[in-house]
């Protein structure tokens, strides 16, 4: 079986580093600034953040001094960050964009992607604004994903951004999209696992020259793919964890972030294996026992392809 690649060329000809830092629910700063240390010490070149996260000030400076100390260039790193619901007013945008910069303390990023499909009503100190009924406060104000692509568009130009793209987009809107936008989306991040393979997902977004990366590659917090039978079986056979065959078998696919805080699990999480093609398709067939989606929030309209069957 060929190795995964050590990175992958995006649409707009820049390359994206195959295993990347995730930070999602790192917000401790000290946990996250030694994450992102001990994950470039080791190799990695490619961190993922959001202003979602919380932790765009404690990545930014953990990169900056990641680089200082290792001697590379603002671009060996592949950054990543993403525009939150309460940002996606066409008008807020740049001042969004511009904020997740100042917090980085970069004067661009690599990618930047929408984070949801969907827009909720800016309510200060509140990530997700509810309704009194509890439900997600969907911003009436913003015609649909549409006028929120072509303010990022704008934000290309600028040379900030290196390229856009989105995350949890389901076929139906990633048409949708593609009517409308004059830049495609460079990457779709979505959550791929053994146990949600997203196969016709990565097969249209191939089709559309769209690059996948994978979050939550070993499932969410608690989840059983650690303890997954045939997982197990694969690791014991290579002699390493099975976080490491969940990434190796999500690096042949596309990109993998994997999110620890753990100084040996960073660093772990960063060494492939080469799985067999048995292994693989070992893997692959897991899908048709156990079958799950872990990241699934009721956002009041449709994001996942199955909420349109």
């Amino acid at each position: 079986m060929p190795s995964a690649p050590p990175s992958h060329t995006l649409n707009t000809g820049a390359k994206i580093p195959t295993v990347g830092l995730g930070t999602w629910q790192a917000t401790e700063p000290d946990a996250i600034y030694n994450a992102i240390l001990t994950a470039l010490k080791a190799g990695y070149r490619h961190i993922d953040t959001a202003f979602a996260y919380g932790n765009e000030v404690e990545v930014g400076r953990a990169i900056r001094d990641g680089l200082a100390q290792l001697e590379l260039k603002r671009e060996d790193i592949f950054v990543t960050t993403k525009l939150a619901p309460i940002q996606a007013r066409p008008a807020t945008v740049p001042q969004a964009f511009e904020k997740s910069l100042s917090d980085l303390g970069l004067d661009y990023v690599d990618l930047y992607l929408l984070h949801w499909p969907v827009a909720l009503n800016p309510e200060p100190g509140v990530l997700i604004p509810l309704r009194a009924d509890g439900s997600r406060d969907i911003d009436d104000q913003v015609a649909g994903f549409e006028v929120t692509w072509e303010a990022m568009e704008k934000l290309a130009a600028t040379g900030k951004t290196k390229a856009i793209g989105v995350c949890n987009f389901a076929i139906p809107n990633l048409e949708r999209l593609l009517t409308a936008a004059k830049i495609p989306p460079a990457v779709n991040q979505i959550e791929l696992h053994p146990y949600l393979p997203q196969y016709k997902l990565l097969e249209y977004c191939a089709s559309k020259g769209i690059h996948v990366t994978a979050y939550s590659p070993l499932g969410s917090s608690g989840s059983p793919l650690l303890q997954d039978p045939t997982l197990t079986k694969i690791a014991e056979a290579h002699g390493v964890s099975t976080a490491q065959i969940l990434i190796s078998w999500g690096a042949l696919r596309g990109t993998v972030i994997p999110k620890s805080v753990t100084p040996s699990r960073v660093i772990s999480n960063f060494q492939l294996v080469d799985l067999t093609e048995a292994q693989v398709q070992a893997i692959n067939d897991i899908s048709k026992t156990n079958s799950k989606r872990f990241i699934r929030p009721v956002w009041g309209v449709p994001v996942f392809d199955e909420d349109f069957e």
